[in-house]
């Protein structure tokens, strides 16, 4: 995966160099042909300021914390980045679909609810997948012991997240109705007040709020998504965006895969780094550091057939409003 990965972003470089070389070329021709050109494409990437979303955790915002793509884009192309944290991934790909953001990840439901509701979005690449940095967890002594159990209960999740999808899954392998429990729909933050309170019988959540919430209250994880869900997380902008600058996404795909090397390699500095940049302790940060896989992935027809299967579950239990084709939200 990683070969083809680089076959991609070396082939959309030998393309932006050819350009470049052109754009060069030409300006060479004299003032006036320096002038014909000042709306070339390298110019059309300088002097700009790109909008990119991020959650706590995920490469995306490791990649914020690090510093290394603000200051590439920066001595490169002179463009700065204003980076704005979301709740939950549907609450990004919102701005993304009303025009706030340019760029940003998530897991791999909410791109299916927003692709749903309209948005301009394509897919640019993922991490591998993380089954195990989602479950659900229950309360610390509950009588809650399998997903089963579940029925009648009150289940909490953020409403077309990645945990959506675990939910309905974990659901129809015990055998258990959708229809069967209800379901409340808080942003983390809220579900986690929810929880504590004992408001709720169980979370449905992804790390770090997950190891957090094992960390700092006992709850115990029901079930994860191994051999259910492969929990992908999604590196997503707007069609227009990634048609206009290709090069600047292939520059942050880079820098996505660079940070995914040093963070695999060192857990511990990962955790100390993000600690106080998102108000989580180093122990619950290394615990969800030892849950989830790295390296940047290209699109393939495996996970378009993926996230086409969990298309087709939301529609068929009425969580989005009509069929969706994932290929219209692929680069071509």
């Amino acid at each position: 995966m990683k070969k083809k990965l680089g076959a991609y972003l070396t082939n959309r470089k030998i393309m932006a160099t050819a350009l470049l070389a052109l754009t060069l070329a030409l300006s060479a021709c004299g003032n006036s042909g320096e002038k014909a050109n000042e709306g070339s494409a390298d110019k059309e990437t300088r002097d700009i300021t790109i909008k990119i979303g991020y959650q706590k955790y995920g490469t995306i915002n490791i990649l914020k914390a690090d510093g290394a793509l603000d200051k590439r884009l920066s001595e490169e192309r002179n463009i700065k980045i204003e980076w704005i944290e979301f709740p939950g991934g549907p609450q990004l790909l919102e701005a993304l679909n009303v025009g706030s953001l340019d760029l940003g990840h998530t897991g791999e439901a909410p791109p299916i609810f927003a692709q749903a509701a309209g948005a301009p979005l394509v897919y640019l690449a993922h991490e591998p997948a993380s089954p195990q940095s989602e479950g659900i967890i229950v309360p610390k002594g509950s009588p809650i012991k399998s997903v089963a159990d579940l029925k009648g209960k009150t289940v909490v999740l953020n409403k077309g997240s990645n945990v959506h999808y675990l939910l309905v899954k974990q659901l129809e392998k015990a055998g258990v109705d959708y229809k069967d429990i209800e379901v409340k729909f808080l942003p983390p933050a809220d579900a986690r007040a929810a929880f504590e309170k004992g408001s709720v019988d169980a979370w449905v959540i992804w790390d770090p709020f997950l190891a957090a919430a094992q960390t700092a209250t006992g709850g115990t994880i029901l079930v994860d998504g191994t051999d259910v869900v492969s929990n992908h997380e999604f590196y997503l902008a707007t069609r227009a965006f990634a048609e206009k600058y290709p090069d600047i996404v292939d520059i942050l795909l880079e820098e996505a895969d660079k940070i995914d090397v040093w963070s695999k390699d060192h857990p511990q500095e990962l955790a100390e780094k993000l600690s106080p940049q998102l108000g989580i302790d180093v122990e619950s940060l290394l615990l969800a550091a030892g849950r989830r896989n790295y390296g940047v992935q290209p699109i393939d027809e495996e996970l378009i057939k993926a996230q086409q299967a969990i298309a087709d579950t939301f529609f068929n239990l009425e969580l989005i409003p009509k069929k969706l084709d994932i290929n219209d939200a692929i680069l071509k």
